[in-house]
C-alpha cells in the first residue's frame, strides 16, 4: 500500500485486482472435433491393450487372449503348463471367415470367442449359438460336436440333433438321419423347446415367427433333455411399425410378446424331461412333465433348467421376486422338491442375491442380504429356508468362481471389505467352508476385474484404476503370487493428445452424511480461470452403479468426450445404486421417481465449493435407457437445478418396460405406486429444456415409452423436442445423435450457436433407402 498526503488527509491506495487471464476458448467446430476424437472409435485408436479380451480354456491348460493396436490385434495362446505365448491368427482374419460362414457383417472387435480349447492345434470356440473349429491352416469349419456343457441343439457326444417344426421338437439321430417326434401338441402360442421372439430377430427376418435356436439342455450323458413349454396365451401384444425398412420403400408392421412390468398376465413356463435316447430306439417319446410350478418370465428368455448328479436342477422366481426357490426334479418321475429357498420382505434384490449350485458341498452357495450385506451362505436341501453363513461383514460378495470341496475352499470377488481403498474396488477371496477368515488373493488397492480357470488353479487379474492404466496378470488361486504379465493398456499417444484423466470425487449425500462417490471429467486445454457449465450423465440404477472405477472404464465413459464441447462433465453414486449394502440400496424402493434426485444436486454443489470453475446457473443432465428416465425425471422434478435434459431411449413409465428391471425394485406395486414413479405423471411439472430421443424399433425400452411423454408435455401445455432414429435399436449412438446431441447442450446449456451444417458421409443409407437410389 502507498500513502498519499492530500490537503492534510491520508489516503490509503488499495492493490487493485489483476484479473487472470484466460486463454482463448477453442472455437465450435474444434471442440466438435475433440468430441468425435475421444468417442469410441477414435479413442480406441489412442489406446493400445485398453483390454486383452482374456478367457480359460475349458480345460484349464491354457488362455486365448488379443493384444496389438486397433485394426492389428493378434489372438494368441498362453500355455500354462510351458509358460509360454503363440499368435493363433490375426483377429481380423478369423472374424471375415466367421462373417462369411454367418452370411452377415462382422467386425473383428465384435468378435466373440467363448469356451474355447486346444486340440491338435486347432482352435474350437463358440459363437452365435454354435461351435467353431480355426484350423493352423487358417480354416474355419463348424465343431464336430455339440457344446461341452450341452446348451446346444447337438447333443454334447455328436450323436443326436433336436430340430423344432411346426412347434414340436423331433430328435434325429446324426449317424443314420433317422427322426422321431418328440412332442406332438404344441401349437403357435404354447409351443415347445422355444423361447419368446426377440424384437431384434423379429426385425432380421421379417416374421413375427422368426427361426430360433431350439431350446434344450442335454443331460451329461447325451441321453435326455430338459426342455419347456411356452405359454403365451391372453398376454399383451405390443405392436410396432418399421416404417422404412431396408430395401423397401413400404413400411412394415409387426406384433409380438414383451413381458410388462405390472402386466396382470406374463407368458409362462413349464418344464419337462425327453429320453431321446429312448425315444429314438422305440418310436415314441414319453414327455415327462416336471412338478415345478409354472413361472412367469420376466424377459424374453428362457427359464433356468441344468442338470446336477443326473437331476435337473431348476431356479424359479415368484412375480414381484417375494422369493427365489431352487427345485431338484427326478427326471424319471417329474417328482420336484425345494432344495434351497431366499424370501424377503418386502423382496428379495437378485442384482445382490443369488443362488449357485454346489453339488461338491451338497447343495446350493447363497448370496443373501439377510444380514444386510450380501454374504455368502451354504443352503442344504435338509434346511431349505437356512443356511450356513460362510462369510460376515459389512461388506458384498458380489460373485462366485470357483468352489474346491477338497481343499474347503471357495473364490469369491467382493467389494468394501478392505478400508485402504475405494468401497467400490473389486478384490478376489479364498473363503472357507471351515469357518476361516477370507483370504485376500489380490493385495493391490486398485480394482481387480478376475477371470478364474474352470480347474480354480489360477486366475486373470487385469488391476487398475481411474487414473492408472490396466496391467494385465495371471496369478496363483493358493495364495496370489504373480506367474506372468501377459500385458498392459498403452495410453501415451492419448495422454499426449492433451486429454485430461478424470478425477474421482468424494462427498456426502443430501442427508449430510452418508459417504458417495462421482466422477470429473474436464476438457482439453481446461483454464482454471474460466468458468464451466455442468453436465451430469445419469444412471441411478438401482440394479448398478454409474461412477467407473476401472481404467479403461473410466476413460471411454461418455464424459471424455462430451467435456470437450467445453463443459465439466460427472458422473455420482446416489443412494439406492448397488454394492453398498441393502440399506443403502432400499432407497430406491418404489422410489424410482425421485431416488438420487438430492444426492446428485447435494454432490455436484460440493464439488462447485471446492472448484470454482463450476457455473451451477448452467447445469444440464443426459443418459440413456433408465438414465433417460432418470434424465427426464431430474428436469422434471427438479427444473430449478437442472436447466437443460438429453434423455435417450427413456422407459419413462415402468410399466411399459421388461418386467425384471421395474419389479426388481417396485415388487407387486399398487397402481398408484407404479403412477407415482412415471414421468407422464409428472410431466405438468417440466420448467427446463428436454430433448427425447428415441430408435424407432428400439428392442429394448420400447419407443412408445417417449412418444407417451411427448405426449404427456404436450397436454400439459409444457414444450419438449423429440428426435426419432430411423432403423435404430436401443442402441442409438450413431453420427446423427451426437450432432443433436451436442447442438442442444451448446445452444441451451452454452449459450453457442452450433458449428454449420455438417453432412455425414454415409452412402449406405442410399442403398437402404431404395426412393432415393438414381434409375440405372
Amino acid at each position: 500500500m502507498a500513502r498519499l498526503l492530500a490537503k492534510g488527509l491520508a489516503v490509503t491506495l488499495l492493490p487493485v485486482p489483476v484479473a487472470v487471464a484466460q486463454t482463448p476458448a477453442p472455437t465450435i467446430e474444434t471442440r466438435y472435433a475433440l468430441a468425435d476424437r475421444y468417442l469410441g472409435d477414435g479413442l480406441s485408436k489412442l489406446v493400445v491393450d485398453r483390454s486383452l479380451r482374456t478367457v480359460f480354456a475349458t480345460d484349464s491348460t491354457g488362455i486365448v487372449y488379443r493384444h496389438g493396436r486397433e485394426g492389428e490385434r493378434v489372438v494368441a495362446w498362453y500355455d500354462l503348463a510351458s509358460g509360454r505365448s503363440r499368435p493363433i491368427a490375426a483377429e481380423a482374419a478369423i472374424a471375415d471367415a466367421l462373417a462369411k460362414a454367418l452370411g452377415r457383417p462382422l467386425k473383428p472387435a465384435a468378435l466373440p470367442i467363448e469356451d474355447p480349447r486346444i486340440e491338435g492345434g486347432a482352435l474350437q470356440f463358440s459363437a452365435f449359438d454354435k461351435r467353431w473349429t480355426w484350423t493352423a491352416d487358417g480354416t474355419l469349419a463348424p465343431a464336430a460336436k455339440g457344446a461341452p456343457d450341452g446348451d446346444d441343439a447337438l447333443s454334447p457326444d455328436g450323436r443326436f440333433r433336436i430340430v423344432a417344426r411346426d412347434s414340436n421338437l423331433h430328435a434325429v439321430e446324426t449317424a443314420t438321419g433317422r427322426e422321431t417326434p418328440l412332442t406332438e401338441d404344441g401349437n403357435r402360442d404354447q409351443p415347445y423347446g422355444r423361447g419368446i421372439p426377440q424384437l431384434a430377430d423379429i426385425l432380421a427376418q421379417g416374421s413375427e415367427d422368426p427361426k430360433m435356436p431350439v431350446s434344450v439342455r442335454w443331460s451329461p450323458d447325451s441321453k435326455r433333455i430338459v426342455t419347456w413349454r411356452l405359454d403365451t396365451r391372453d398376454v399383451i401384444r405390443l405392436g410396432i411399425v418399421q416404417a422404412t425398412p431396408p430395401g423397401t420403400i413400404y413400411p412394415r408392421t409387426f406384433r409380438y410378446i414383451y413381458p410388462l412390468a405390472g402386466a396382470e398376465k406374463l407368458p409362462q413356463a413349464t418344464r419337462l424331461v425327453i429320453d431321446v435316447e429312448q425315444a429314438l430306439q422305440r418310436r415314441k417319446a414319453r414327455p415327462v412333465p416336471l412338478a415345478i410350478p409354472s413361472e412367469s418370465l420376466l424377459y424374453p428368455n428362457d427359464p433356468d433348467m441344468s442338470w446336477v448328479n443326473g437331476k435337473v436342477r431348476a431356479q424359479w422366481t415368484a412375480r414381484g421376486y417375494t422369493q427365489l426357490a431352487v427345485y431338484q426334479a427326478d427326471p424319471e418321475t417329474g417328482a420336484a422338491t425345494v432344495v434351497a429357498r431366499e424370501a424377503m420382505t418386502p423382496n428379495v434384490s437378485v442384482v445382490s442375491s443369488f443362488f449357485q449350485p454346489a453339488p461338491e458341498l451338497g447343495g446350493e452357495l447363497l448370496v443373501s442380504e439377510r444380514s444386510g450385506w450380501a454374504q455368502l451362505y451354504l443352503v442344504r436341501p435338509d434346511a431349505p429356508e437356512g443356511g450356513i453363513p460362510l462369510t460376515r461383514g459389512e461388506w458384498e460378495v458380489i460373485g462366485i468362481h470357483h468352489v474346491d470341496a477338497a481343499s474347503g475352499a471357495i473364490l469369491v470377488t467382493g467389494v468394501g471389505r478392505e478400508k485402504d481403498r475405494n468401497p467400490y474396488y473389486t478384490a478376489l477371496y479364498r473363503v472357507s467352508t471351515r469357518g476361516e477368515p477370507p483370504v485376500l488373493l489380490t493385495p493391490e488397492p486398485l480394482h481387480h476385474e478376475v477371470q478364474v480357470a474352470p480347474d480354480g488353479k489360477s486366475f486373470v487379474d487385469a488391476m487398475s484404476t481411474p487414473s492408472q492404466p490396466t496391467r494385465t496378470v495371471v496369478r496363483s488361486a493358493v495364495d496370489g503370487r504373480i506367474l506372468v504379465e501377459l500385458g498392459r493398456a498403452d495410453p501415451s499417444a492419448l495422454l499426449a493428445s492433451g486429454y485430461r484423466m478424470p478425477e474421482p470425487f468424494e462427498g456426502v449425500a443430501a442427508d449430510g452424511t452418508t459417504p458417495i462417490w462421482g466422477m470429473i471429467y474436464r476438457p482439453v486445454g481446461f483454464d482454471p480461470a474460466r468458468r464451466y457449465p455442468v453436465i451430469d450423465n445419469v444412471y441411478t440404477g438401482p440394479t448398478t452403479t454409474q461412477v467407473p472405477v476401472s481404467w479403461g472404464a473410466a476413460v471411454f465413459a461418455p464424459g471424455s468426450s462430451v467435456a470437450q464441447l467445453g463443459a465439466i462433465v460427472v458422473s455420482i453414486d446416489g443412494r439406492g445404486t448397488s454394492r453398498r449394502g441393502r440399506a443403502f440400496r432400499m432407497h430406491a424402493y418404489r422410489n424410482l421417481g425421485e431416488v438420487g434426485l438430492d444426492d446428485h444436486i447435494a454432490l455436484i454443489r460440493q464439488m462447485a465449493t471446492r472448484y470454482p470453475q463450476f457455473d451451477l446457473s448452467r447445469v444440464g443432465v443426459f443418459g440413456g435407457s433408465a438414465g433417460g428416465y432418470d434424465t427426464a425425471r431430474f428436469v422434471i422434478r427438479r427444473p430449478g437445478f437442472f436447466k437443460v435434459g438429453v434423455a435417450s431411449s427413456g422407459n419413462h413409465d415402468l410399466r411399459l418396460d421388461k418386467a425384471w428391471w421395474p419389479e426388481v425394485t417396485m415388487g407387486a406395486a399398487s397402481p398408484n405406486d407404479w403412477a407415482r414413479n412415471s414421468n407422464m405423471v409428472a410431466a405438468p411439472n417440466l420448467g427446463a429444456k428436454l430433448l427425447l430421443i428415441h430408435g424407432d424399433i428400439d428392442d429394448n425400452v420400447p419407443v412408445t415409452e417417449s412418444f407417451q411423454l411427448a405426449t404427456a408435455l404436450i397436454w400439459a401445455g409444457r414444450d419438449v423436442d423429440m428426435v426419432v432414429l430411423p432403423n435404430t435399436t436401443h442402441a442409438v449412438y450413431q453420427p446423427f445423435f451426437w450432432r443433436k446431441f451436442r447442438d442442444y447442450f451448446v445452444q441451451h446449456l452454452l449459450g453457442e450457436a452450433p458449428p454449420a451444417d455438417i453432412r455425414f458421409d454415409t452412402p449406405a443409407w442410399r442403398e437402404e433407402l431404395p426412393l432415393l437410389r438414381p434409375e440405372k
